[in-house]
């Protein structure tokens, strides 16, 4: 399965460089890195990071997460993947350049079901 997690530029330029991603301040400030399933990408990218001229999205392989990764509420509903160790680089399985958080739903891959 995957999950996705929205990056700035110079976030993914770092995670590139030192191969792997601790997490955004607000990550570390709540003790864990927010991810998104494929449904709930694009409604994230839209409520945190609207005014966002420019935005890298990684897709990151459950599989290679194992453990650290716990699907949990979140303050305002929905269950959603939340993963309590830095990202590896050998998690991420695709990376998308986006035009602006409105465009996410666009330029990722459409939602699957089943």
């Amino acid at each position: 399965m995957l999950i996705y997690k929205i990056l700035l530029p110079t976030q993914w330029a770092e995670f590139e460089a030192t191969g792997r991603f601790d997490g955004s301040p607000f990550d570390r400030s709540s003790g864990f890195i927010h991810c998104s399933s494929r449904e709930q990408v694009g409604g994230t990218a839209m409520r945190v990071f609207e005014q966002e001229p420019a935005l890298v999205v990684i897709a990151l392989d459950t599989q290679i997460l194992g453990k650290s990764v716990r699907w949990e509420q979140a303050s305002h509903g929905g269950l959603y993947p939340h993963v309590y160790a830095p990202l590896p680089l050998s998690a991420v399985v695709a990376v998308h350049q986006v035009a602006g958080a409105s465009s996410v739903d666009d330029v990722l891959p459409p939602v699957t079901h089943g």
